[in-house]
């Protein structure tokens, strides 16, 4: 049970037998409100009467480590009735729920299927601000089975009016080849000028994951499509095929980063120092970067079985703060989004929430075309 609490009631019962039970219960602990198992203490408490004598009993343990005589739980009942209706409402003995969503969302977003196709004709007429450039190139960076490629495809899934897997969903932590995957508008022989590349998962070191000096590399377009990354084979300028000289057009315009809610507490400081070092290096390169937090449906139960309540749970909202703190930025820059797994068709509002992650990353993108197209076109050294 999420956020469960546990609080004796704190009102002078009317009653001499609803009062020493209500004095026996109040030596409670607030026991923390955790949603993982712990070892809580355990207590035994002497039974009561039928007339409100302290009397001794075999005690039994009840779940969440407490221990209660039968006698207790019997004396409860008529003690509890005997309070008062304005006291019940007052005063809650045993309150075990989860987190409730709020009233009001914390984002605003129009879950209908006007917004859906709004979205579609926005990303489909997209095209880069500046002359140079014809498509917009994303990196997606995360660890592994974050769900980078399960993103690809599932926006992929939306504009084909299907659920499709196009991109490979691997988890190999010893190559990985780069690939760029350009998404089809609804026409398929009419493709957006979006262009999402795929990389191999972060590790934790230098040689459990892609490399920093990799990383940067090829975000400065040094390395050509279909490349096969090795932890232990760095990219040089003698690797095949290597872009001595990229041009715009081939160096990457916004990062997003991809990190599993469902797995934010598992992850380790050595990750954090990753993002941490990776955010700062790409920064330099004058690199805008976003976030995309995944897997929000296996967190929240409310979202799991309705989409448009993402933006009402406290859960997503507490995620979303943790991600923020992991990767070292604002919760601005972060949107939740829910891949297709395991369905068949399509939902709207799943829909709408993949597409308004999409506008997210190419508000971004513009942003880069803005800071780079004025200093001039053509080919830069590095």
């Amino acid at each position: 049970m999420d956020c469960t609490t546990f609080r004796a009631a704190s009102s002078n019962p009317t009653s001499s037998t609803s009062a020493k039970a209500f004095e026996a219960l109040k030596t409670f602990s607030t026991i923390t409100s955790r949603t993982d198992k712990i070892k809580a203490p355990s207590f035994t408490f002497a039974g009561l009467n039928q007339n409100g004598a302290v009397k001794d009993a075999d005690s039994k343990e009840i779940p969440g480590g407490i221990k209660v005589t039968d006698s207790v739980q019997t004396a409860c009942g008529p003690a509890l009735n005997a309070v008062s209706v304005t006291e019940r409402k007052t005063d809650t003995l045993f309150d075990f729920k989860g987190k409730a969503n709020l009233v009001s969302p914390w984002r605003d977003v129009q879950w209908t299927e006007e917004r859906r196709t709004s979205l579609m004709e926005s990303i489909c007429s997209y095209s880069p601000s500046s002359g140079e450039v014809t498509h917009a190139r994303v990196l997606l960076l995360g660890p592994t089975r974050s769900g980078k490629s399960s993103f690809i495809s599932s926006v992929q899934s939306v504009f084909n009016g299907r659920v499709t897997n196009r991109a490979m969903v691997g988890s190999s932590s010893t190559s990985f080849t780069k690939k760029s995957f350009n998404i089809l508008g609804q026409k398929r022989e009419d493709p957006t000028r979006l262009v999402l590349c795929d990389a191999m998962g972060l590790g934790d070191g230098e040689m459990t994951g892609l490399t920093l000096h990799d990383i940067l590399t090829v975000i400065k377009g040094h390395v050509p499509e279909g490349h096969k990354f090795r932890p232990d084979q760095a990219v040089r300028s003698e690797t095949g095929n290597y872009v001595k000289w990229p041009s715009l057009k081939d160096k990457i315009h916004c990062v997003a980063f991809v990190v599993d809610a469902s797995n934010m507490l598992a992850y380790s400081k050595g990750l954090r120092a990753t993002f941490q070092q990776l955010r700062e290096h790409i920064s330099d390169l004058g690199i805008h970067q976003v976030a995309l937090l995944t897997h929000v449906d296996e967190v929240c139960p409310q979202t799991a079985k309705d989409v448009s309540e993402i933006y009402k749970s406290l859960t997503i909202r507490e995620m979303m703060r943790k991600a923020a703190d992991l990767l070292g930025m604002s919760t601005s820059y972060i949107v939740p989004v829910k891949n297709y797994s395991s369905e068949l068709d399509l939902d709207m509002n799943t829909d709408v929430l993949l597409l308004s992650a999409v506008d997210h990353i190419l508000q971004y993108v513009d942003l880069y075309f803005q800071d780079n197209t004025p200093q001039g076109t053509g080919s830069e050294k590095e």
